[in-house]
């Protein structure tokens, strides 16, 4: 695969021109956002498919990272892929988490529980474990109707992780949507990294 570093990706939000609200949205539809996670779920395995001596598929156990890739003909899974699509930044990230050196353009977020469970799946079966954000609608790195992956290694997330702690924790308030037929199933609780922490994957 084709990996490239990036550079830094830190904007002054005050001279943005397009500027986010900065204001929660209120509304999180899980079930939207799971549609959009799918979508590139797919676009990922196909990519992967076609291009490289893999065979990639969606994992069946769902407590297990999204995608599972082998190398072709072998039964045993080489590593697994994580897809997380953000649409919005966390533009209070200087104001609510002081400590956690982030600026709003450069911020991405996982859920903990996630995190904490792909931690305890790598140690258990000592296979690597990639982290995708998406990005789509984030006008100081994505041009519109277009998105960029980023991505990093779990190991690598973990050391961040221990660095800074409960620095770049952050719990917000249920919102509408977040409850499907009677059960809960919206992020509440996030953990934050930076887009210069991770590196850029190319479809090319």
């Amino acid at each position: 695969m084709y990996y490239k570093n990036i550079s830094k990706y830190i904007y002054d939000c005050n001279s943005c021109p397009t500027r986010c609200d900065g204001k929660s949205k209120g509304l999180y539809l899980f079930e939207k956002d799971l549609d959009f996670s799918e979508y590139f779920e797919q676009k990922i395995v196909n990519h992967l498919n076609k291009k490289y001596n893999f065979f990639a598929q969606k994992t069946e156990d769902n407590s297990f990272p999204d995608i599972e890739v082998h190398k072709k003909g072998v039964a045993d899974v080489w590593f697994y892929i994580e897809i997380k699509v953000q649409k919005r930044t966390f533009m209070l990230v200087e104001k609510i988490l002081p400590q956690s050196n982030l600026k709003p353009s450069e911020t991405v977020a996982l859920n903990l529980s996630d995190l904490l469970r792909y931690f305890s799946i790598h140690d258990k079966t000592k296979k690597p474990i990639f982290i995708f954000w998406g990005l789509l609608n984030r006008p100081c790195i994505v041009k519109k109707n277009e998105y960029l992956f980023f991505y990093q290694n779990i190991n690598i997330l973990k050391n961040i992780y221990q660095k800074y702690g409960d620095k770049r924790r952050f719990r917000r308030k249920s919102g509408k949507g977040d409850v499907v037929n009677g059960v809960h199933k919206g992020v509440t609780v996030n953990y934050h990294f930076s887009l210069n922490e991770l590196k850029k994957f190319s479809f090319k």
